[in-house]
């Protein structure tokens, strides 16, 4: 029996590190001018750590930039978007974005990618009054929406459609709002659940408590003599 316990408790130790430096590692820089620039609410320092569903706001006169791994995107003022990893939701406002990974955008029904995910693409991406409007300034990049009938949507009615370097095109944003969570509603609360020091302070205390019911010696901890 100890040697069966020490065989479930080892690789458990051995797991949790793993993972919470996979959940650190899943992250982007958010740089900013200073003042005028939020991160779920909150007034966000000159450099800071955004993770998965993260709310970033820029107000008028302010300006950030998200730095991941082969991708920049600089956040114009008056604007909000959701950090999603690689996929930037546009609630409102403009952005560039330069990137080699692939770096999407998603407003509404209305999803912006580069043709060649390898190749070093740049884009700006403007919703104004539920008009998106895409700039390819490097490279071609294509606009896929689909149809805001439930029943054709369903059904794959889809349109696809590509920018040109050098060219401009817009499309309405059919579905509405850019930005479903219900963190929307209570401001942060999505984020702070999926921030990976609370998936990982989790994680440890069920290891902690997995190991102490497997791992103790097999005598009660009030035994009935002394």
């Amino acid at each position: 029996m100890f040697e069966w316990r020490k065989l479930v408790c080892l690789p458990l130790m051995a797991i949790l590190p793993v993972s919470l430096l996979a959940q650190d590692t899943a992250t982007a820089i958010l740089r900013s001018n200073g003042a005028g620039v939020m991160v779920n609410r909150n007034a966000a320092p000159a450099s800071t750590a955004v993770f998965f569903e993260d709310l970033i706001e820029t107000q008028k006169n302010a300006a950030a930039r998200i730095e991941a791994n082969g991708s920049t995107a600089d956040i114009n003022p008056e604007t909000m978007i959701q950090f999603e990893g690689d996929t930037l939701v546009l609630d409102h406002g403009s952005l560039s974005v330069n990137t080699s990974r692939g770096l999407k955008v998603r407003v509404g029904c209305v999803i912006v990618t580069p043709a060649n995910n390898a190749e070093w693409t740049h884009y700006d991406v403007v919703d104004r009054d539920g008009k998106v409007t895409v700039s390819a300034l490097k490279k071609d990049v294509n606009i896929n929406s689909r149809s805001s009938n439930p029943k054709q949507a369903k059904q794959g009615a889809n349109s696809s459609v590509t920018v040109s370097e050098g060219q401009q095109k817009s499309r309405e944003e059919n579905c509405g709002a850019a930005y479903p969570h219900s963190a929307a509603a209570t401001p942060g609360a999505g984020a702070i659940m999926n921030s990976p020091w609370v998936i990982g302070g989790g994680a440890v205390a069920v290891g902690v408590i997995a190991c102490f019911g497997l791992c103790h010696s097999d005598d009660p901890i009030s035994p009935t003599t002394p």
